[in-house]
This record gives C-alpha cells, structure tokens and sequence, in this order.
C-alpha cells in the first residue's frame, strides 16, 4: 500500500475520531461556590466559632467517662461515649457547652459541661484569604481586632512583581459582595498608617501583579 495514502488515512481516521468524540461530549457549566457569610458585622462583636479541625476539650462535671478530647471531623460534627454524632461546626464553645448539656441530660441528671479549644482551625467562612502576588498567598485564622498589617506580616509581604496600591479587598455585608481599593504598598513601602485597616472574618485580599 502506498505509504502517502497510507498517512492520509491515519490522518482522515483521527480526524473522524475528534468528531465522533466532541459529538458525544459537552460542556457544562458548574454553579457558582456557595458563599457561607461571616457573623461577625464588625470588629467588636467576634466571637470564635468552631469549625472542622478544631480540638475540642469537653469537660462534663462528675462524669470523666463522658469527658474527653475530641476532633471536629470535616463534616462539623464530634463522637463521644455516649452519643455518636453531635453537630458542633458553627457555634461558640459556650453554645456547644450548652447544647451539649441538653443532649446529656437524657442520659445523665442535670450535666455540667465545659468546653474549651486546644487547638483553632475554625470555619472557612471565618478565615481571611490573600491571593495573588503575596510572598505566601494562604488562608489565615482570623484573630481578633487584626488589622491589614497584620495581614500582611502574616503573608510575608508582596512579590517584588506586586502593585499593592491597586489591591482589592472583598468583603460580604449584608449579603452582599462588595469591593473596596487598598493601598498595601503606601502602607508598607511608604509607612502611611492611614491605610491599614482593620480586617473582618471572611475578607479576600486580592493583589494583582503591576503592568511594566
């Protein structure tokens, strides 16, 4: 067989594949990622909820069998001795303590029970994310009354290919995503303290790389 018509063949024959192929198969788009709201409004009213990751110390008064140290699994919820699924995810140790005591006390007389975190991951709505051109771009727990410079140090500044002062931070109020302009590079370059702010759960600082 001639070896031209041979290739033009093979060439023809993957061609007909290709069709065959982007015939049976489509394109879908995926709905957008849920967007799970920070209840913290402003920097006075944080309170740390629980979230998965987290370890927990539950402490039920007169009853050490029932005590113990627990990890919150990935779906928000604890095992214990006497009851196989709790939901905690979501609630301050101190709700948790008390919805823990209502739960008990189908098994126990009037239970006291303590709660206490040994080791803080919390929610992914809690934590603030900086993306782009941070020298560490990553997810952090939120700590109380922290500020943008904090932020900052955490990350270990910009990229010597950042342009801090067209940052943007997003922020969700009121249900709502909204986007305010932050000069990162006036603050750090420049020492200009007028431009950190104090940051809130559930914040994105996206930093875009400068245009040369």
């Amino acid at each position: 067989m001639d070896k031209n018509f041979t290739k033009s063949l093979k060439v023809v024959l993957t061609l007909f594949l290709v069709q065959i192929i982007s015939a049976c198969s489509s394109t879908h788009s995926l709905p957008s990622a849920t967007v799970h709201p920070s209840n913290t409004a402003d920097i006075n009213s944080y309170k740390y909820l629980i979230g998965a990751g987290d370890v927990l110390n539950i402490f039920v008064w007169r009853n050490p069998e029932v005590s113990g140290s627990f990890v919150v699994r990935p779906d928000g919820m604890i095992t214990t001795s006497l009851v196989e699924d709790i939901n905690v995810a979501g609630k301050t140790p101190t709700e948790l303590a008390r919805s823990i005591e209502e739960i008990l006390g189908t098994y126990l007389r009037d239970p006291i029970v303590t709660v206490t975190v040994s080791s803080f991951v919390g929610p992914f709505s809690e934590q603030i994310r900086v993306i782009g051109e941070a020298t560490e771009p990553q997810a952090i727990n939120y700590t109380q009354h922290m500020t943008l410079l904090d932020v900052m140090i955490k990350v270990g500044g910009l990229t010597e290919f950042a342009d801090g002062n067209d940052a943007v931070l997003v922020r969700i109020e009121n249900g709502q995503q909204k986007q305010y302009e932050i000069k990162i590079d006036g603050l750090l370059k420049d020492g200009d303290i007028s431009a950190n702010i104090d940051m809130l759960p559930g914040d994105i600082i996206i930093i875009p790389e400068a245009w040369f």
